[in-house]
């Protein structure tokens, strides 16, 4: 198929198609597409490695995470692209707050894809590495996490592509 050739009309039923299938496949849940897409990831690719613990996803709307491990362990989950910041992290105390934050979870694992949506790397953070490294977003009025040459030495590399 040509994309090139499609009318702008065509294009808008082709992406509805397409997010329809997602949906039908288990492949996202809802709209935020570059997430869901980075969560399926994430837990395909856990699942299919022996080494790794086996995830699920947590169920929908359970708030700071996306999964858990057998074990009980919660994951929060996070997609990053080219502008390399992720989601935010909400119900943690605010910048300059001197409250201790109550953690919310075990592990946050970092997927970093493409343009083309295609695996470039995997990272996990403990809750202790994502404190040390977590960024305040004004806009947002929450915490999110800069994925950078830093945050990679940090972190424990679960994948990385082979370029």
């Amino acid at each position: 198929m040509n994309l090139e050739t499609l009318t702008h009309s065509e294009i808008i039923e082709l992406y509805s198609k397409c997010i329809q299938e997602l949906k039908k496949r288990n492949i996202i849940r809802t709209k935020n597409i570059t997430g869901e897409i980075g969560e399926y990831i994430a837990l395909d690719f856990y699942n299919n490695n022996p080494k790794l613990p086996n995830l699920q996803f947590a169920p929908p709307s359970t708030e700071n995470i996306d999964a858990i491990s057998r074990k009980g362990e919660r994951y929060s989950i996070k997609t990053v692209t080219n502008h390399g910041s992720t989601g935010v992290f909400y119900g943690l105390p605010s910048q300059g707050s001197l409250e201790i934050p109550m953690q919310k979870f075990e592990h946050v694992i970092i997927v970093k894809l493409n343009d083309n949506f295609e695996l470039e790397c995997i990272l996990e953070l403990t809750w202790n590495d994502f404190l040390e490294n977590k960024k305040w977003h004004s806009r947002m009025q929450a915490w999110n996490l800069t994925y950078s040459k830093k945050l990679k030495e940090k972190a424990k590399c679960i994948y990385e592509k082979v370029l």
